[in-house]
């Protein structure tokens, strides 16, 4: 059995290995507008179970090669490209060894988002991705562990940029199942400390009077939610996370993508 066909079994077999596909739309909205907006879409969804009471964190390190090339791929808008990071949801400063991360893979193939990823104790998280290390490890996880020990050792990735924010999360019901929409504010970032606990100022590398908000759907997104864009004026825009928080950090030059940051403040 080859490579490719382990990873595709470990998929379609019931696993502890979490993986989705789905289409994403992104949208920058002026934070004023986030009222109206959520008032909307409060009345067709639910609040995600982890999203009360104003949301959660969520914090990302992002791996990559010396020469950027995850990023070039993004720029560059191939077709197929994938990322690796790991991600923490909740209060980044009381993460410590034994905390619940997740190591994931996230690829674009055509205009298909996939995602495969695991949960790991921070401890563990750190050998694999940043020592290099074989990790003990649930058997239907073997495929993704290796997948992850082979692009980081291969492709010599390390950590590159750190992004965080506060996310709104509401989930879709009845013929709307499988309908997720986000609200991420304040989204910050760094370029150093790559701890998710280290005492490192971060960034807004967004204006904090803009909110990117995603539609993103497992075959496609409601036409009550794209009449909703229209009327709201919301304009579709190419961003990522990741690539602003490069480009905030002067680590490559500014894209046509880029979001204009003048506003930036440390926090």
């Amino acid at each position: 059995m080859t490579s490719d066909d382990r990873v595709g079994h470990s998929l379609r077999a019931p696993s502890r290995l979490h993986s989705f596909n789905r289409y994403e739309i992104k949208y920058l909205v002026p934070s004023e507008r986030i009222p109206e907006l959520r008032a909307e879409i409060a009345g067709r969804m639910d609040s995600d179970s982890h999203g009360t009471s104003g949301g959660y964190g969520v914090w990302s390190t992002y791996y990559d090669t010396r020469d950027l090339r995850f990023y070039w791929e993004k720029i560059e808008g191939l077709k197929f490209r994938r990322k690796l990071r790991v991600r923490h949801y909740g209060d980044r400063t009381n993460v410590g060894d034994d905390t619940e991360v997740h190591v994931e893979i996230k690829q674009r193939v055509n205009r298909v988002t996939q995602k495969r990823r695991i949960a790991l104790p921070y401890r563990q998280a750190r050998e694999l991705c940043d020592h290099r290390r074989m990790i003990e490890h649930d058997a239907s996880q073997k495929a993704f562990v290796d997948e992850v020990l082979e692009l980081i050792s291969l492709l010599d990735l390390r950590p590159v940029a750190m992004t965080g924010y506060q996310r709104e999360a509401y989930v879709g019901r009845d013929s709307d199942l499988g309908l997720r929409v986000t609200f991420d504010h304040r989204i910050r970032g760094r370029d150093r400390d790559f701890d998710f606990a280290a005492e490192a100022v971060n960034r807004l590398i967004v204006p904090a009077r803009l909110s990117v908000v995603e539609f993103k759907a497992n075959e496609r997104v409601p036409y009550w939610l794209t009449d909703l864009a229209a009327r709201l004026n919301m304009s579709v825009v190419r961003v990522s996370k990741y690539c602003q928080s490069v480009e905030a950090f002067g680590k490559a030059p500014r894209s046509v993508f880029h979001i204009p940051d003048h506003e930036n403040a440390e926090v």
